[in-house]
């Protein structure tokens, strides 16, 4: 699952959001299988199932809001959406902007993909997509990292030769492999699970996600869900 490294946020609207209103569930819409935009122009993927089941179990209506990875907190506590649902891990940098509803995924481990299997990571060039703990993590490493604003981009950086790997969440990179991409056998355990984000003054509304969440993980249709979409380990 894909981490954000904060930037600066804009200031927090002053009062939380009324649950009587319609619920804005804010994504990326770009890394599949999580969320991507489908033929029919729509939010697709595990979490446009599991955000709608929630709204449904929270008694909420709900429409879904795209937006770039780069400025989700930011636009989130600017008020343009009310909760983040985007594959997001839970960090302890993250939470002193927003709050978290319990993880909904275990981590995902994160994964290296190459066009050979034998490339020399600590002296070769490793694309990232940026403010994300993989790129942070190369970074911290003192390896030499490429960013992009897009996944996509970042796969397309290895396949061009820009870049000699890609490191990004397993889940995203098993739908690249293949035509000339090989995964390799190291991985990386970063963040800490995926959870929704929220403003801080949305206390209610976050403990009425927080429920459904529970909730699911209780009948155990959220395991269900994550072995659909392969998205992570089970709980």
């Amino acid at each position: 699952m894909k981490s954000l490294i904060l930037g600066t946020a804009a200031l927090a609207l002053t009062a939380g959001m009324g649950l009587a209103e319609t619920v804005r569930l804010g994504t990326e819409g770009a890394y599949a299988p999580w969320n991507f935009v489908n033929d029919a122009g729509e939010i697709d993927g595990f979490e446009r199932e599991l955000g709608d089941e929630l709204c449904k179990r929270a008694e909420l209506t709900c429409e879904w809001v795209k937006n770039d990875w780069d400025s989700i907190i930011p636009n989130l506590v600017s008020g343009n959406y009310d909760t983040i649902i985007a594959g997001m891990s839970i960090t302890d940098e993250r939470d002193e902007v927003i709050d978290f509803t319990q993880p909904y995924t275990p981590p995902d481990p994160s994964a290296y993909v190459a066009q050979s299997a034998d490339v020399d990571l600590e002296n070769g060039v490793i694309a990232a997509q940026a403010t994300t703990i993989q790129a942070a993590f190369v970074a911290e490493q003192g390896w030499t990292l490429v960013e992009f604003a897009t996944p996509e981009e970042t796969v397309a950086a290895v396949r061009n030769g820009e870049a000699d790997a890609v490191l990004a969440d397993k889940s995203f990179l098993d739908t690249v492999v293949g035509d000339g991409l090989v995964m390799l056998e190291k991985s990386e355990s970063l963040g800490g699970g995926v959870g929704m984000g929220f403003r801080e003054s949305d206390a209610e509304l976050r403990g009425k996600f927080d429920a459904a969440i529970q909730s699911m993980k209780d009948d155990g249709s959220l395991n269900e869900l994550i072995a659909k979409w392969e998205v992570s380990s089970q709980w």
